[in-house]
Order: C-alpha cells, then structure tokens, then sequence
C-alpha cells in the first residue's frame, strides 16, 4: 500500500489561496476515483475537488473556513500501489520494507484483520438509536441547502443521522428526524417562555466573501444613493399584451429584460457610468459592452452573474439568459466565467422590494440599479387623480467617479425610457 498526497490544485486566474468550504469525506473513509472531496471558494465561485485516485483516507489537511495555499497538502489517501508521497513536500516518503520485515508484517496480519473488521462494522452498522449521531464538535456534512433548511427549522446538524455517503445529512434524513422529533417531542412551550439557548455560527464560505466585499466596497468607494420615482403602468400594460401574444412561444416575460433594455439605451449617452475603477492604479477603463450583473439570491447567499453583452439581447433574448443563469445560481452550478466581468449591476427583491433602498456599489464598478416593487396609488396627471402602477429606482454610485448631476440624469433617463416604453425599442 502506499499514500497519495492531494494538494491544492491551481484553480487558474492567478489565485494564489482559496478558502476550505466543506469536507464530503472523514478519516477512515473510503473513496473511489472522481468523488468529491472537498468544495474550495475563490472570490469568485466555488469549486468542486475531486479525487484522481481510490482508496482510504487517511488524514485531511484543513478544517472549514481555513484560508489554504495553492499547492499545499489537502487530504492524505492509502491506495493501491506506490503512491505519489515522494512528490509531496510536507512529509518524506516512508522506506520500502526489507524482506525481513515484511514476512513478519505479513506474519502479524492475521492479528491485525479482526480489528480491520470491527472497525468497518462501527462505520458502517446502523446505531441502535436516533440519538447523538456524532460527537459535538464534529461537523456533520451536509449541502447548503440542506443546513438552510435545518437553520430555518431550528434543528442542531449533529443530531442529525446522515444516511449519504460518508454519513452525509440529506433532506431525507431531516424530514425522518422531524417526524421524530414530532412524535416523541413535548408540546412546545408558549410564545412568552424564557429562552437562553445560543448559537454560533461560524462565517465562512460565500457568507464570509459576501461580507468581505460588502465591507471593502463601503470602506473604499464614496457611496451616494438616488432615488427617483417612475410611472409603470404604459410598460405593464405593454408587458401583459406581449406575453398575451407570444408568451407560450416565446416564453413570459418579466419587468427585468426591460429595466435591463432600459439601462442599454441610456447608458449610450452617459458612458462615463458603464465602467469599472481600478483605484489602485488609479484608472478608470469604460466598455462599450454592457455587462450587466444581476444580483440573485441562492441558498449559499448573494451571487451576481453576468449578463454578457447585453446590448445585443432583444428582450426575449435578455429573459432567457437571466432565467438560465439564475437557475445555475440556484442549483450551484455558475461557472466561474459566469460570476464575473460585470461593468453594471441590477438589484432586484421583486414583490420584496420595499419602497427604497441604498444597495452596494459592487467594486469595481461605479453603478449599481435598485429596483423597487410596484404599487398602485393615485397619482394626480393632468389636474386629475387616477390610479397609477408606480415604482422606485434607489440607486447608488461611487462618487468618485460619478457626479451626482450625472447620476440624477441617467437615472431620469431611464424613467423617461420605462414611461414611454416604445422608444426602448426606437434606433
């Protein structure tokens, strides 16, 4: 038997260090070729390491949340054969046996096996009883979705008995612990009982890069939001005719593709807000290509995939390309490439969204569009009150780089395109 040592791949894009998200596996587990072992994140995405190789773990090189080094050691596995150890910097290679030594291994190995077989029955008999299924400071591995899940029904992931591999939680596992815990539980206590209970929860992951950004874009740009009202209800009546008309041909449109055509017609006259800032080396580079981020939320957090060339879309064509990277988002498979290169972004809570709201700029850009929900309230047009479909753009920008005269003018221009919305579409 011998030891293949798994280091830190590099992931490409010049990153020098990503942080260690979630193990799959646990010493003592086997492995075939191709499983995945581990989740790393880069600013960027997280990535899937898989294993070149089948075989035992042995020992694993970090713990969650531990920023690693490129080329560092990740996991250590026994398998068949040699092994790679010699190439690993961080132990020697252990010497071949001598003849000697190895007839009186292979003489001691009979000793040796009931214990292999006892310890392979404790990993993987079923326990006796749904009680404490591992120890209190182990981390039960589990999916994103499946820990949200388990958060939002107040349920503690180690008391969890996980049935997928390396005794991973799945929605299965918790829906049989909730239907447990319904039967053998106490009644709940009532609403004003006191409660002492307290939970820390470690923020790594995409959590830790949300917040990590959010502080560095409030540290380092001069936020300034504006805020400007827009009558919708010529856009929502042009809406529902199109998706009256083509909609199961062509697919239902949202107010998104819109907001985004929006931003392409009016950022012709206002290039100096479709750019990215480099502070550092003190430039600013302005793209002919509209980019646009548009930020959507997934079980891990806050994720902004790009819209790319958006200036070329028709609006069926932005609608697909939205809906299709929002369901990467959602199902955690957004590509790096996906994630990255916006020169604009678009933030929207939909019927969530409140009335206004000051969004992050997302660095290195300049502009970042809020887009509020829309309301029905009077309004008074030419000396009479009628009932309008109103909505609030809240934007914010980087002052350093864009006047405030020059924001107020885009964003009114925008307006100007949404309340009449066939000159979003006049060349």
């Amino acid at each position: 038997m011998g030891t293949h040592v798994i280091k830190m791949p590099d992931i490409g894009e010049g990153i020098a260090q990503v942080e260690l998200v979630e193990w799959f596996v646990k010493v003592g587990d086997m492995v075939s070729e191709d499983q995945v072992v581990a989740d790393v994140m880069t600013d960027k995405a997280t990535v899937d390491i898989p294993s070149p190789v089948a075989g035992k773990v042995l020992a694993l090189g970090g713990q969650p949340g531990e920023v690693m080094a490129v080329g560092s050691e990740l996991i250590r596995i026994e398998v068949e054969g040699a092994g790679n150890l010699r190439e690993s910097a961080a132990a020697p290679a252990e010497p071949a046996p001598a003849p000697a030594a190895a007839a009186a291994a292979a003489a001691a190995a009979p000793k040796a096996a009931p214990q292999a077989r006892v310890e392979v029955a404790a990993v993987t008999a079923p326990p006796a009883k749904p009680a404490v299924a591992r120890e209190a400071n182990e981390r039960p591995l589990a999916s994103p979705a499946v820990r949200k899940r388990a958060w939002d029904a107040g349920i503690e992931l180690r008391f969890v008995i996980g049935t997928g591999p390396a005794g991973r939680v799945l929605h299965d596992d918790l829906d049989a612990y909730l239907a447990q815990d319904t039967q053998t539980s106490p009644a709940p206590v009532g609403g004003y009982a006191k409660r002492n209970d307290e939970q820390q929860i470690p923020v790594i992951g995409l959590r830790r890069k949300i917040a990590e950004r959010m502080q560095d874009a409030k540290r380092r740009a001069a936020h300034f939001s504006y805020v400007e009202e827009v009558d919708v209800t010529a856009l929502e009546e042009l809406r529902a005719q199109l998706n009256q008309k083509w909609g199961d041909s062509r697919g239902k449109l949202t107010l998104l593709p819109f907001l985004v055509r929006a931003m392409v017609v009016a950022l012709r006259d206002f290039p100096q807000i479709n750019v990215r800032y480099d502070d550092q080396a003190q430039v600013i580079t302005r793209f002919g290509a509209v980019h646009v981020g548009v930020a959507a939320q997934s079980d891990n957090g806050l994720m902004v995939p790009v819209v790319k060339h958006a200036e070329s879309l028709t609006l069926w064509g932005a609608s697909d390309e939205i809906a299709r990277l929002a369901n990467a988002v959602r199902t955690g498979k957004a590509a790096r490439e996906e994630l990255s290169g916006s020169t604009i972004t678009l933030t929207s809570l939909g019927a969530l969204g409140g009335i206004v709201s000051t969004p992050v700029v997302n660095l290195p850009e300049v502009a970042i569009i809020g887009v509020n929900r829309i309301v029905e309230r009077p309004v008074v047009v030419k000396g009479q009150i009628v009932v309008r479909k109103m909505m609030n753009l809240s934007s914010s920008f980087d002052h350093r780089v864009v006047d405030g005269m020059d924001a107020a003018l885009f964003i009114q221009a925008m307006r100007g395109l949404l309340e009449q919305p066939a000159t979003l579409f006049v060349e």
